[in-house]
């Protein structure tokens, strides 16, 4: 089991009226993040605009408007992210942690209000790993313990059995502790986006080109291609040794439904 959501705070955000959304099928703003519900394929978008469902056309925006930066989800389907509120949202700058147990439609701030903007978020079953240009971690989404300040993460990705993948420039990073202390990856491809399904990682690099890793990302096989620039990626194990993987793209979602052999646009 991931981390549960946090004692709820005194005060809620609550949804505010949805702007229309961007575009008539797809979110325009930048792409910061990407959640896939198991149980129902539900894809939602965590963008400069706000959240956005895209399981379907057009494009559902959700909740208030808020730039999400930092951008994570749980088994129990809990969000966590980060960033900055948008107009006509009642949040300090920046908006801290925050955490949504209703799939984006209000979001409760946990801790930092004001103080942080985490670029990037994860997950584990002993709690969260943030990026604030150092890596914190939190038990609880209150307290924050620096752990790392030499890992530039571009990107984080955490698994139920703490491990944790980091991004960078350099290549990839990898904890087994949820983000206590750190190692690097040899021979790993340059992947800027993770994710993990189970104890397989899938990463995507900055042309396209997608990994799988069945060892929690300490080795890597290379499997297709997707023809956009990647902007998140998601994957779920759905029975035998087979994944399916979600690759965001400005122009819209690829799926593939073979461990990243293949992927064709989503059909909406």
């Amino acid at each position: 089991m991931l981390l549960s959501a946090c004692t709820t705070p005194t005060s809620t955000i609550q949804d505010t009226p949805a702007a229309p959304a961007v575009s008539a099928g797809y979110p325009s703003g930048h792409i910061h993040g990407m959640s896939v519900d198991p149980r129902t394929n539900r894809i939602l978008l965590a963008t400069h605009d706000g959240l956005f469902d895209v399981t379907r056309s057009p494009a559902q925006q959700i909740g208030p408007v808020i730039d999400l930066m930092g951008f994570t989800g749980t088994s129990d389907g809990t969000l966590y992210a980060s960033g900055h509120p948008g107009p006509g949202t009642d949040l300090p700058d920046p908006v801290g942690l925050i955490t949504s147990t209703d799939d984006g439609r209000s979001w409760e701030p946990v801790s930092q209000q004001g103080e942080t903007d985490f670029h990037a978020l994860a997950a584990t079953s002993t709690g969260l790993i943030g990026y604030e240009g150092r890596i914190v971690t939190s038990a609880d989404g209150h307290h924050w313990t620096v752990t790392a300040d030499d890992v530039p993460a571009y990107n984080l990705a955490g698994a139920g059995n703490g491990t944790v993948l980091a991004t960078t420039e350099e290549g990839p990073y990898r904890s087994e502790d949820s983000g206590a202390t750190w190692m690097t990856v040899p021979n790993a491809p340059l992947l800027v986006f993770t994710t993990f399904a189970g104890d397989t990682a899938t990463g995507v690099t900055p042309d396209g080109t997608v990994h799988t890793s069945a060892d929690a990302g300490l080795t890597w096989t290379q499997r297709g291609t997707i023809q956009g620039e990647p902007a998140a990626i998601a994957a779920d194990h759905t029975g035998d040794d087979t994944h399916r993987i979600w690759v965001a793209t400005a122009e819209g979602i690829e799926v593939s439904g073979d461990n990243g052999e293949t992927f064709t646009p989503l059909t909406q």
